[in-house]
């Protein structure tokens, strides 16, 4: 039998959540669960979908349009002059290709951008864009690297946070 990591080495890596879960390990380990269906990943469209098929010995479906539509690899990008510093694009991006910081313009690294889209949602002045990717886009191991690399970073800031605010009750309570 195929587990998490077989079928998680197939998709491509966005951390997009359009599959109805929180990333795409999540989603592997669904699929491997027999919990999800094989065709649930926009991003990966029909050839992820047919090398899900083929690893677990499945029929090929068609993409669910529940979880949204096949196209081309998009890329985010911000209208520089309209972008106020508020930072809110910046912990959604799953692989931080987002750079800026408080009322500080941000920009997107595109080499880096998996086309997640999830940055757009929390902009307040509507300044982010998804347009065609017109360079090499990142491999799914790159963005799988890139992702850990977020997820351990946003975990280490989390503990000093949680730590600091301990520290601080116990001190008031001396």
């Amino acid at each position: 039998m195929n587990g998490a990591d077989d079928i998680d080495a197939l998709l491509p890596q966005t951390q997009c959540t359009r599959c109805g879960y929180s990333g795409c390990r999540p989603y592997a380990e669904a699929i491997a669960n027999g919990e999800a269906n094989i065709n649930q990943c926009p991003p990966g469209g029909a050839a992820t979908i047919a090398a899900l098929a083929a690893l677990l010995h499945r029929d090929a479906l068609l993409l669910n349009p529940q979880n949204g539509i096949e196209g081309p690899l998009l890329v985010a990008v911000i209208d520089e002059e309209r972008c106020i510093g508020c930072a809110k694009c910046l912990p959604p991006c799953p692989v931080d290709a987002i750079v800026g910081a408080r009322k500080q313009m941000h920009t997107v690294i595109a080499a880096l951008c998996t086309g997640c889209e999830l940055c757009v949602a929390p902009c307040p002045v509507d300044c982010i864009a998804m347009v065609p990717a017109r360079d090499i886009a990142p491999t799914p191991s790159e963005n799988r690297m890139r992702f850990s690399s977020h997820t351990a970073r946003t975990q280490r800031t989390a503990q000093r946070y949680a730590d600091l605010l301990n520290a601080k009750k116990q001190t008031a309570r001396q």
